[in-house]
């Protein structure tokens, strides 16, 4: 009696391994843009709690300075007043080459609470 045999081939493991890798390193590159974006909307929340446009932008600038944040600066900010409350908002575009002329463009924006 034959058996029929059942699982995944090794072409077919190829291409899985192949698909696990490729997400791997999307994930390794796009991972420490995201730990930037958490480190920036703490450092607009902190930075919020100035009381001149000068103020604010200065303690972004400190806080950045700490958390290692290249993507903007304090300049970069918009700083608003919503009745009595300030509100900074922010928003930036990072790139990642992937492979020859392809690139993965990331857009991220935010504001303080």
């Amino acid at each position: 009696m034959k058996r029929q045999q059942r699982g995944i081939s090794f072409i077919g493991l190829l291409f899985v391994c192949v698909f696990l890798v490729c997400a791997g390193i999307l994930a390794a590159q796009v991972l420490p843009t995201l730990i930037e974006l958490q480190n920036i909307t703490k450092a607009v929340n902190r930075a919020k709690e100035g009381s001149t446009v000068v103020e604010v932008r200065t303690l972004f600038d400190k806080s950045a300075q700490i958390d290692d944040i290249k993507s903007i600066t304090g300049k970069d900010l918009e700083i608003t007043k919503e009745g009595d409350k300030t509100v900074v908002a922010f928003a930036y575009t990072r790139e990642i080459h992937m492979a020859g002329p392809a690139f993965l463009l990331l857009k991220y924006n935010g504001k303080s609470k």
